[in-house]
């Protein structure tokens, strides 16, 4: 890295890129500045409850705006790439990203990816990974598992409203991870970047079906939540009707059908090693987010 890094994140309003962010504000030496991507740096600014003692840049871009992209990356040393959801051409909005970083001089690539994406066409993750690889960026390519925060998230509603999970993702097992985890490894990862390009699959201590899920959500919330596991159409026409954009849905069942034939089960060791501790449990966060849940 140069004398003075400057690192900038991609997803900062997000559940991984805040996380980030967060530990990168308390972890980072002080000759490194950090820099917030953002489509509205004002409101993002105050999102972000980012003051003048934090001295974080929020500079303009927009995956939509080509325009935003080379002066988001100037100077830029290390970049954390999160791709927003209801963005699944990416070749069209994340390819020229990839090619500008390359372009700019930019280290090291931190990118949010799937568990295992590299074996899923299915999925957008699985071309980018391919764009890092022949861009000559040496990058760390994140594969977490299903993220708690979903719960929490998309399934927010369907949870405090309707008392259920509808997914088509049968009767598998699926590792679950906290973002919060996946954020503080993507954070050391930018201050101490490895010396070469490599994949981490990350995920929690174990893997539960989605009945399993509906179980502890029941105890914790003291109200029976009941899953159903729904058919690809039956999941998708329910999606529609709540106003999911259709490419978010392609995308969600992407995922659930890979955790539907036991893509998404494996339990990995690699988040307790570059963390150095545990990673946080699906009973921990299901009490810790137990208010948004409630009616």
């Amino acid at each position: 890295m140069s004398a003075s890094p400057r690192l900038l994140i991609i997803g900062a309003t997000g559940n991984v890129g805040g996380a980030a962010l967060r530990e990168l504000l308390r972890q980072r030496p002080a000759s490194t500045q950090l820099v917030v991507a953002s489509r509205e740096p004002t409101r993002d600014r105050a999102h972000l409850a980012l003051g003048a003692a934090d001295q974080v840049d929020v500079v303009p871009f927009d995956f939509t705006k080509p325009e935003t992209v080379a002066p988001a990356l100037r100077g830029v040393t290390g970049l954390l790439l999160v791709r927003p959801p209801v963005i699944s051409d990416v070749a069209r909005y994340l390819k020229p990203v990839v090619q500008a970083a390359a372009a700019a001089g930019v280290q090291h690539v931190v990118f949010l990816s799937l568990q295992g994406a590299q074996y899923n066409p299915f999925v957008p993750h699985y071309k980018v990974e391919g764009y890092l690889k022949k861009s000559g960026l040496r990058h760390s390519l994140l594969r977490p598992s299903f993220f708690m925060q979903n719960l929490s998230t998309t399934h927010r509603d369907d949870i405090r409203r309707r008392d259920q999970l509808l997914l088509p993702a049968g009767h598998a097992r699926t590792s679950f991870v906290d973002a919060v985890d996946v954020g503080a490894v993507a954070s050391r990862l930018l201050l101490s970047p490895p010396a070469t390009s490599a994949g981490y699959e990350l995920t929690g201590r174990t893997a539960f079906t989605y009945d399993e899920v509906a179980a502890q959500l029941s105890a914790v919330l003291g109200r029976p939540i009941r899953y159903h596991a729904a058919s690809i159409r039956t999941f998708r026409a329910y999606e529609r009707t709540k106003g999911t954009p259709p490419t978010l849905i392609n995308v969600m069942t992407g995922i659930y059908l890979a955790a539907r034939f036991g893509l998404a089960a494996h339990v990995s060791p690699e988040l307790a090693g570059l963390l150095g501790r545990e990673p946080g449990t699906l009973q921990a966060f299901l009490t810790r987010e137990k208010a948004c849940w409630l009616p």
